[in-house]
C-alpha cells in the first residue's frame, strides 16, 4: 500500500473527551505527522439517545488546546465531507440495501420483547449471548406479513456460519476469529440510524482511510468490520489496536483515579506540552530512559513498532512531575500568560 497515510480520530459526542480517547487521537496525529499523511476528524454522532450537549465543542477545544490540528473535519472542510455521521445517513441506507440485494444481509422483525426472552433463555442454558437467526431465512410471504403488521425491521448482517477471519494487527501480530463465534449483528436500526459497525466501515472506505488506530476494546469488532469489507468488495485498511490505559491500581481508568476528562486537566493548570509528552508515553516509548520529548521529537521518532502490547499505567504523580519540569522551563512572560 503506497497510498499516502490517512488516519482518522472518530469520537462520539456521548460525553466529554476522556484521556484514553485523547491518547488515541494523539497517536493517530503523531502517526500522520510522522508519515507526512492526513489526520481526519470525524464526529460519530449517530447514537442520538446518548448525545451530550456541548460534547462536540469540548472535543474540538481539547484537540486545539493540545495543538492536534486536523487536516479535514468540522470547520476545515475537505473533499470527503460531511464529517458528521448524522449528515451521511443516506449513504448508510444505500449500503445496507446493497448488502440485502447481494444476499449478505436481511431484515429482522424480532420485537425487543422477543430478544429479551431469547437472551434470558441463553443465560439460563449458559449459552453464549447472540441473536438466534430467527429471521435469517424468512420467505417473501413471511416478510410481507410482518410488514403488513406494521413492524419496522432492523437490518442484520448474514455472518458466514463456518470458516474464520484472520488479520495482521500492526501491534499484536496475527489475530484469528472463528466465524461461528460472531452473531448476525445489526447494521441499521429501526429508526434508520446505522450501528457503529456499518457507519465506520462505509466512512473509512469513502474517506480512503489507510490505517485504523483505535483502542484495544475494538479488537473484537474487527472481524465484523472485515466481514463487511469483504461483502462490499472494499480494500480494508490496516488495523492497530492500542494498549488499554489502567490506573496505578491496575484497574481500568475511571473517575476515582482523578480527573478523567481532558478538559479538567486544562482547568487545573496543566500545560498542553506536558500533557502531550505524558500521553505519548502511555503505551509508546523512545527507549527506556528518555522521558522529556518535545512535540518535534515525538513526531520524528513515532512509530507503531514502538507501541507496547501491554496496558499502560496512568500515573498522576508522573504527570505532576512532568508538568513541573515544563513549568520551570517557561520564561517569565510565558509563565505570566
Amino acid at each position: 500500500m503506497n497510498n499516502p497515510v490517512r488516519v482518522r480520530y472518530a469520537p462520539s459526542p456521548t460525553g466529554y473527551p476522556h484521556v484514553g480517547n485523547i491518547r488515541t487521537a494523539l497517536f493517530n496525529w503523531l502517526f500522520a505527522r510522522h508519515c507526512g499523511g492526513s489526520f481526519i476528524l470525524r464526529i460519530e454522532d449517530t447514537d442520538v439517545t446518548r448525545k451530550v450537549e456541548g460534547a462536540v465543542a469540548a472535543i474540538l477545544d481539547s484537540l486545539r488546546w493540545l495543538g492536534l490540528d486536523w487536516d479535514e473535519g468540522p470547520q476545515v472542510e475537505g473533499k470527503y465531507g460531511p464529517y458528521f455521521q448524522s449528515q451521511r445517513l443516506e449513504l448508510y441506507r444505500e449500503a445496507a440495501e446493497r448488502l440485502i440485494s447481494q444476499g449478505n444481509a436481511y431484515y429482522c422483525y424480532c420485537s425487543p420483547q422477543r430478544l429479551e426472552e431469547m437472551r434470558a433463555e441463553q443465560v439460563r442454558h449458559k449459552q453464549p449471548p447472540g441473536y438466534d437467526r430467527h429471521c435469517r431465512n424468512l420467505s417473501r410471504e413471511e416478510q410481507s406479513q410482518k410488514e403488513a403488521e406494521g413492524i419496522t425491521p432492523v437490518v442484520r448482517f448474514k455472518t458466514p456460519l463456518a470458516g474464520q477471519i484472520k488479520f495482521n494487527d500492526l501491534i499484536r501480530g496475527e489475530v484469528v476469529f472463528e466465524n461461528n463465534t460472531i452473531d448476525d449483528f445489526v447494521l441499521l436500526k429501526s429508526d434508520g440510524y446505522p450501528t457503529y459497525h456499518l457507519a465506520s466501515v462505509v466512512d473509512d472506505h469513502l474517506m480512503e482511510i489507510t490505517h485504523v488506530l483505535r483502542a484495544e476494546e475494538w479488537l473484537s469488532s474487527t472481524p465484523r468490520h472485515l466481514l463487511l469489507y469483504h461483502a462490499f468488495g472494499f480494500e480494508p485498511p490496516q488495523f492497530a489496536h492500542l494498549p488499554m490505559l489502567l490506573g496505578t491500581d491496575r484497574a481500568k481508568l475511571s473517575k476515582r483515579h482523578g480527573a478523567v476528562s481532558i478538559t479538567e486537566y486544562c482547568e487545573q493548570g496543566y500545560l498542553p506540552q506536558a500533557m502531550v509528552n505524558f500521553l505519548a508515553l502511555l503505551g509508546w516509548s523512545l527507549d527506556d530512559r528518555t522521558e522529556i520529548l518535545s512535540r518535534q521529537e515525538l513526531i520524528k521518532n513515532f512509530s507503531l513498532e514502538r507501541v507496547s502490547r501491554t496496558a499502560a499505567i496512568f500515573n498522576r504523580d508522573k504527570l505532576d512531575w512532568m508538568n513541573g519540569v515544563y513549568i520551570r522551563s517557561l520564561t517569565a512572560d510565558e509563565f505570566f500568560e
